[in-house]
């Protein structure tokens, strides 16, 4: 398992620095250097100009660029946007966030229903539920996503007023705000972290001591967690401001929770019948296995193998932020970053932001390989 998972980590290490130099050779393809920005802005003279082609190292061979490049991603330096005026990696780690809690809200509730449904609808075929499940999902899976977000807004949005329309925060309300908008989300992600952590921890618990009725346990201390959260925030000035925010995230929140709710469940059901042919699957039944127990322990665990992998490279790249459905909402992620920096030829915003979400797909590669271990016994032996 220690071999596997070294090998592992130097070839993500040599996969990385191979999409690094393809991403430098790519720039250096390009007409002009990172000056050209500023080549027609007459409020630049030369000098500032000659000047900021010293700090990027333009005024050298190819070769030093090359290796000046490596030692800044090595320290995390990707420079200073052009637009924004501030580090690379500052309004990334800005950004970062945003997107995360997002799309991550969005993949987690969508795996889970899913899953679920999708191994319902594969053990009960033939029925009414899985005639309706499936026409729904290939609808949903194969929604045009402006249309299908553009259309959630009118009706929630516009017709019925039940949420925002988009954006990240209400400016009206957060202009006698003492506070900005970022000093709420941070203490709002720190909440989800314990709170998972917490519920995480209680889920663990209550499957190693086997609790009498666990899931109703379970769900028990998950609402009693949510209300002691909703007693501290809306004891403190913090929690209109908390909740504004977190309305603002519904709409985004429904809209990629129900296109990728639709593919799990889809996956899940092909992956669950191919898995029900399997001579094991027979071989427990012939035993007399309770169908809960072969369903749950036998098939779905070794249909949940491609399911796994198809959340893991899903949560790598939503940290480029889904460019389409950060700008139909407007919510300003990495995703909507990486638009606005090519649209004002941000290069080094952009190249950053390209990095980040590469370095990202390396790990979920390598987090997906970590699970295929822990759910099929078979490979930890090779």
């Amino acid at each position: 398992m220690l071999g596997f998972l070294l090998r592992r980590l130097g070839q993500t290490i040599l996969v990385f620095a191979t999409f690094v130099t393809l991403v430098f050779f790519l720039i250096q393809s390009q007409p002009g250097d990172f000056t050209s920005f500023y080549a027609l802005d007459p409020n630049i003279p030369p000098e500032d100009r000659e000047a900021i082609r010293e700090s990027f190292g333009l005024n050298k061979p190819v070769y030093q660029q090359y290796f000046i490049y490596l030692g800044n991603i090595a320290q995390g330096d990707f420079g200073k946007s052009f637009h924004l005026r501030r580090p690379v990696t500052e309004v990334i780690m800005e950004r970062l966030p945003r997107t995360a809690i997002l799309f991550l809200t969005a993949t987690v509730i969508s795996f889970y229903l899913g899953f679920v449904l999708g191994k319902m609808i594969a053990w009960r075929r033939g029925g009414f539920t899985e005639y309706v499940a499936t026409i729904s999902g290939v609808y949903l899976y194969t929604a045009f996503t402006p249309w299908f977000a553009l259309m959630l807004i009118w009706l929630f949005a516009f017709k019925l007023n039940w949420f925002p329309i988009g954006k990240f925060v209400d400016p009206i309300l957060w202009r006698t705000a003492e506070f900005d908008a970022n000093y709420v989300f941070h203490r709002m992600l720190i909440t989800l972290i314990v709170a998972s952590i917490l519920w995480l921890v209680s889920l663990v618990m209550i499957r190693r001591l086997r609790v009498p009725h666990g899931g109703w346990a379970l769900i028990g201390f998950t609402a009693l967690m949510f209300l002691v959260i909703y007693s501290i925030w809306s004891s403190t000035s913090l929690g209109t401001y908390g909740w504004d925010i977190t309305n603002h995230m519904f709409l985004p929140v429904i809209t990629l929770t129900a296109i990728s709710f639709a593919g799990t469940m889809l996956l899940t059901r092909n992956s669950m019948l191919e898995t029900l042919r399997e001579d094991y699957v027979l071989t427990a039944r012939a035993k007399g296995l309770p169908d809960k127990v072969i369903r749950d322990k036998h098939v779905a665990r070794n249909a949940m193998l491609p399911v796994v992998t198809s959340l893991v490279f899903s949560l790598a790249f939503a940290i480029d932020g889904g460019v389409i459905t950060e700008t139909i909402f407007s919510w300003p992620g990495l995703g909507l970053t990486l638009l606005d920096s090519a649209s004002n030829s941000d290069l080094p915003l952009a190249v950053g932001a390209f990095v980040f979400t590469g370095m990202f797909a390396l790990v979920a590669h390598v987090v997906a390989d970590m699970l295929h271990v822990y759910l099929d016994p078979r490979l930890r032996h090779r």
